[in-house]
């Protein structure tokens, strides 16, 4: 019978306290993370809680009462720990970001659950299915301000019970990895994670990433980063999402059109239009008036059109690639790279060099470079 759980935890606000944990997790053999953001209704985004568990506690961390937590760092970059985290990416980066901190030997049960071949590999279906533990994920409160005080119980419980159970995670994923042969896979991939960083970009190198601005013109492209240039000085007086302030999709379409009236652009709210129409407008302008933007030259001169030829053994390639998937049981875009079969596809000779990709896998050579190597060369 499935077990709904109440999670013990301390709420930590006092400094001393804080130091206190610090020096218990240096003692720890493994740690599990996680943090609660507050991006779907400020920005800019900040990290309004964080939760550390050990094998004896689950405390979570009020940022906004203790300020610096840089002090755990020590424990976080450190080897001697194991550190658990569920979906790490986006937790390594925001505490990066907000407090400069770093990670070593990570174990990922989103990662392990995809080697494993689960279908379902968020943290609530993994802890039913695996262990038969019912955590609360509330809509409501995933999509709440964490960073509103005080935190009522039961937020805190659900924040609480992404760290409490990451150890009985750990141990029946890690029983079950080994069996498959597979935990020495999910542990390169985990340590790939921790050279995640937090690394701004440029509105520039926004707008010349989005697919919109692949199909403008350099005199478009131009208006649309003075709208983006806006819409970013607007989010931060007002302390909302950018998303927020206008979508992107209206932004588009008016940089597409930057000589038509702003009441012919249907992603345009009305009302939108009405409060900023002059700012908009004046935005615009100064796009219009900018240097054209160009998108950079491609650092390699351009591929033609795929043969015939190349493009079936693409296709040959590709039911490799999902008769390995099959008999793993994985998905499909684990075995392999798509980019580097695509350019085996074009260039078989080249073999041996897209074997030494760094987008290839130590694991990935070791298991399926032989296999492949036939597959490339019938």
């Amino acid at each position: 019978m499935t077990a709904t759980t109440s999670t013990p935890y301390t709420l930590v606000t006092d400094r001393q306290q804080f130091l206190d944990l610090c020096r218990s997790l240096e003692r720890s053999e493994r740690i599990a993370v996680d943090t609660e953001a507050d991006s779907m209704h400020h920005y800019p985004e900040r990290v309004c809680l964080v939760q550390v568990a050990t094998s004896d506690a689950t405390c979570l961390l009020d940022p906004f009462a203790l300020g610096d937590l840089s002090p755990m760092g020590a424990s976080l970059a450190g080897r001697r720990a194991v550190k658990l985290l569920h979906g790490a990416d986006y937790d390594v980066r925001g505490l990066n970001r907000d407090w400069g901190l770093t990670f070593a030997n990570i174990f990922d049960t989103h990662i392990a659950g995809q080697f494993m071949g689960l279908e379902r590999v968020g943290l609530a279906a993994l802890l039913l299915d695996l262990l038969d533990i019912d955590i609360p994920k509330d809509r409501r409160i995933q999509r709440a301000d964490w960073s509103k005080r005080p935190l009522d119980d039961h937020a805190l419980q659900y924040a609480a019970a992404d760290v409490h159970y990451l150890f009985a995670l750990h141990d029946a994923m890690t029983e079950r990895l080994r069996e498959l042969g597979r935990l020495e896979w999910v542990q390169e991939e985990c340590e790939r994670l921790c050279e995640v960083r937090h690394s701004p970009q440029e509105l520039r190198e926004t707008v010349l990433a989005l697919p919109e601005s692949r199909k403008m013109d350099s005199r478009q492209r131009a208006v649309l980063l003075a709208l983006y240039r806006w819409r970013e000085v607007q989010a931060r007086r007002q302390d909302r999402p950018p998303s927020h302030v206008l979508p992107p999709g209206a932004l588009a379409e008016i940089a597409g059109e930057p000589s038509a009236p702003l009441e012919r652009h249907k992603s345009l709210n009305p009302k939108l239009a009405m409060r900023f129409g002059r700012a908009i407008r004046g935005a615009v302008a100064e796009g219009l008036s900018a240097p054209p933007l160009e998108r950079p030259r491609p650092t390699s001169p351009p591929r033609g059109r795929p043969t015939q030829g190349q493009t079936r053994k693409l296709a040959s390639l590709k039911a490799w690639r999902h008769a390995e998937a099959q008999a793993l049981e994985v998905h499909v875009s684990l075995v392999w790279p798509m980019r580097s079969l695509e350019r085996l596809a074009r260039e078989p000779q080249t073999f041996s060099e897209e074997l030494r990709s760094p987008e290839v896998r130590e694991w990935q050579r070791e298991r399926f470079g032989a296999s492949l190597r036939r597959a490339v060369g019938g």
